[in-house]
This record gives structure tokens, C-alpha cells and sequence, in this order.
């Protein structure tokens, strides 16, 4: 894959990651504005919900943020592991893999 496709694919998926991150803190502050008595079990449910999604953002903003570098560094598209091509279109999917669909498989 050449580097400005690359580019523009971590771009894509980086603005898709900030945005979700924006609307979920955005939705997390109208919560927050209740008294604790307001609160019930639905409440609870929905923040750690949204605990859990916000950490899954965070990773995945982290793995746009390591293949940045990698892009930077030329070894973009490349397993961290093996060294092995990420095929391109598996990189298309996922513009943040770090491995091949076989590594990542055995890894799970």
C-alpha cells in the first residue's frame, strides 16, 4: 500500500475514533448532571457501558497512534511480530493492524 492511501485510511479512522470518544463524553456529562438520588440500575448499566466503550476507543485510538509511527518510521504495513506484509486489504478494514489475519488469530 502507498503511503498517502495510508495516510488517508489512518486520517479516516482516527477522525471516526475522536468523534465516537466526543459523543460518548458528550452524552456522559447530561448523566453526570443528576443527583445521585435520580440514579437508578439503568443508570448505572449505561455509564459502565459507556466505561467500557470509552477504554475501547482509547485503545483503538492508540493502535492509529502506533501505526502512525510505524508509517512514519516506513515499516507501516508490516507485522510487529513477524515482519510478514499486512496484505492491503486487511489494511483497508483495519488501517491500525499491527498483524497478519493468522497472527492475530493465534494471539486470541
Amino acid at each position: 500500500m502507498d503511503a498517502e492511501r495510508a495516510r488517508e485510511l489512518l486520517a479516516a479512522e482516527r477522525a471516526r475514533v475522536e468523534q465516537a470518544l466526543a459523543a460518548l463524553h458528550g452524552s456522559g456529562e447530561a448523566a453526570g448532571e443528576q443527583e445521585p438520588g435520580e440514579r437508578d440500575s439503568e443508570g448505572l448499566y449505561q455509564k459502565e457501558l459507556d466505561t467500557g466503550l470509552a477504554e475501547d476507543l482509547e485503545e483503538q485510538l492508540a493502535a492509529v497512534e502506533r501505526a502512525e509511527a510505524r508509517l512514519a518510521a516506513g515499516t507501516y504495513g508490516l507485522s510487529v511480530d513477524s515482519g510478514e506484509r499486512i496484505p492491503d486489504e486487511r489494511l483497508e478494514a483495519l488501517p491500525s493492524a499491527e498483524r497478519t489475519v493468522a497472527e492475530q488469530q493465534a494471539r486470541a
